[in-house]
């Protein structure tokens, strides 16, 4: 993901449909994995799921659905 988010997306607006749809999922896994590592780390340095959630954006249930049984 060397290229910003806003950039690609101002790119990809005359991009080839289909690759720029490629291109977009593969930016949400790399976010979907580097969120779970920050989750598992923020957990291992003692910060709560009302905490986590917050900085998500989302509820407590929300994230501990998510992350609470890896």
């Amino acid at each position: 993901m060397s290229e910003g988010v806003p950039t690609a997306i101002g790119a990809a607006e005359g991009g080839e449909p289909l690759a720029e749809l490629r291109r977009i999922r593969a930016w949400q896994a790399a976010l979907a994995r580097a969120e779970a590592e920050q989750v598992r780390r923020a957990r291992a340095r003692g910060y709560s799921w009302v905490a986590i959630a917050d900085s998500l954006g989302v509820s407590r249930q929300a994230v501990h659905k998510k992350y609470g049984r890896r």
